[in-house]
Formats: structure tokens, sequence, C-alpha cells
């Protein structure tokens, strides 16, 4: 009895009868491969009686496509195949990623720019720089108001000042820096909008839970949405205290409690922080799975019974 044995791979689906090519549809392209099913039923009706290939058949028809005339097909179609599924594999949970390391990297460039800032401006006027704590006050102030404004506001003269009054050239390089710390901190301001707003549509469970700064940095730790989901509330607890762990390890210091959930106010303002730390990993790893697996949201009525929790 001659067996047909039907046969799919990139190129296209194969009938094969006694070790011969019978038929075949080639694929045109990529849609046609994802759609193979609807080549493949074309076949079986066609043929009737069609089984798939197994043992010495299957050996037949693999080294039968290792013809030096396939290859260049193989090649092309494959890594068509690849780009497309590289392609679909960036998800929501990569933009959350990539936005938070960059915010984290505009934190550090920012604190690198207002120490600069700073330390420059203090040959010029060091009790203005004294004077202002808030780094973003300090840096619209400093462009725009000049020296004798800044003096009078201090109750300070040009005898009375530690500092030396500069020439325009060298102030303007000043303002210069400060134009650009500015610049740094309103791209990080509208990174966070641009952070909150796929957090919403992507994790809401999680957004409304920890705030978008707190979720994406445990996510960025994680991995991705989907391992955070898989992790137990102990995992998530110790997220972002990585070294602290590995320290404590490696010489036996002390053991970390919490990683980047130490920054929720519910737990900063907790007399027992462990505790609530540990009720706050549990409520964001159910949050987590809420969120990968598209379930309701009960992030208000978890946070809910958060708080009664902590106050108890």
């Amino acid at each position: 009895m001659n067996m047909k044995h039907l046969f799919t791979n990139i190129l296209g689906t194969f009938v094969f009868e006694n070790n011969q090519l019978k038929d075949q549809i080639l694929f045109k392209d990529l849609k046609d491969y994802l759609d193979k099913e609807k080549f493949e039923q074309k076949l079986t009706k066609k043929y009737k009686k069609v089984f798939e290939p197994k043992d010495k058949d299957l050996e037949f028809i693999l080294a039968f496509f290792k013809d030096k005339k396939y290859f260049k097909q193989f090649y092309q179609k494959n890594l068509l195949l690849t780009k497309q599924q590289i392609k679909q594999s960036v998800q929501d949970d990569n933009l959350i990623i990539q936005t938070i390391s960059s915010i984290k990297e505009l934190d550090r460039l920012a604190n690198v720019l207002i120490k600069r800032l700073r330390e420059w401006s203090e040959l010029y006027l060091p009790e203005f720089s004294k004077s202002i704590q808030d780094q973003e006050k300090f840096i619209e102030l400093i462009q725009k108001k000049n020296r004798k404004q800044i003096l009078k506001e201090l109750k300070l003269t040009e005898e009375t000042t530690m500092g030396k009054a500069l020439t325009k050239t060298d102030i303007d390089e000043i303002l210069a820096l400060a134009k650009q710390a500015a610049s740094t901190y309103q791209l990080r301001r509208k990174q966070e909008i641009y952070l909150e707003k796929i957090m919403k549509k992507f994790c809401p469970n999680i957004l409304e839970l920890c705030g978008s700064t707190i979720g994406a940095k445990l996510i960025e730790a994680a991995g991705s949405l989907k391992r955070l989901a898989t992790f137990p509330s102990s995992t998530v607890q110790l997220l972002g205290a990585e070294k602290a762990l590995f320290r404590h390890i490696k010489t036996g210091a002390k053991s970390p409690k919490h990683g980047y959930i130490k920054e929720h106010l519910l737990v900063q303002n907790a007399k027992e922080k462990g505790k609530a730390a540990r009720a706050l990993a549990d409520k964001i790893s159910l949050a987590a799975r809420l969120d990968f697996f598209k379930g309701e949201f009960k992030a208000k009525q978890m946070r809910k019974e958060l708080e009664k929790k902590i106050k108890q």
C-alpha cells in the first residue's frame, strides 16, 4: 500500500509518496507560512488520506531538503521569519524598562550637572548656592536673575560677598550649563508622563498600587511583567536589593529586608517597615498576575486592605 505523507516547512507544504515528491504548494511569503494550515487542508482534501511522516520516511524527507538548491531559500526565509519574531517580541514592558532606565540615567546626569553648576557658580555667588537647597529652583533663579538682583535679595553688597565678579563671557558659560541642566529635568518630567501613560494601559494594577517609578523599577529588575508575575512575594520584596543580598551571602553582612519597595510611602511611614514591606510585596505579586493575565482592576481595593493591615 502506497502511503502519502504531508510535510510542511518554511518553503511550502509538500506531499511525498514512495520517497518521491508527488505534489507541493510553495509559500510566496511569510504570511503564507503563518497560514500554513489553509494550504495543508487543501492538499489533504485533494489526496484524502495523507499521514504525518515518521521514522525512515521523515529521515528521507529531511535528507531531501538538504539539497544545496534549497539552501538560499531556507536562508532568506528563515532570516525574514527571525526578524518578524523579533519584531513581535517587543512588548509594552520593553518600553517600560527602557523608559525607567532612561529616567535613572537622566537622574545621574542631572546630579552630575547640578553638582558642577553649583561648584562653578559658587566662585561667582557662593551665598546664593548655599541659600537654596531645591535643585530645580536653583537652576531657574540663576538663569532669571543677575548678580545685582541676587545680592540685593541676600542683603549683600560687592564688599560683603565672598564671590568674585566675573566677566560676561564667564557668566555666559555658567548659564549655558544651567540651561542644559534645566533641559535634563524637563526631559525627565516628560518621560515620567510617558511612563505613566504606558503603564496605565499595560499594568494598571501595578501603577495604582506602586506608582509609575517603583512599579517600573520592579518590572525592570524582574526582566518583564511575565517574570514579575511568576515571582513569589519574598522575591518581589527584595528586587532592587541584589547588591546587599550578595554582600550578605559573601561576607555575612546584615541581610536586606526590602529593595525598591522601601521607597513606597506606605513602607516609609510604617512603624514596622519589615511587616509593611512583606504586606506590600504580597499585593504587588497579586497585582502583577492580574495585569499579566489581563484580570480585573482590583488595585484600589488592595490598597485599602493594605493600608488597613499596616495600621493594625
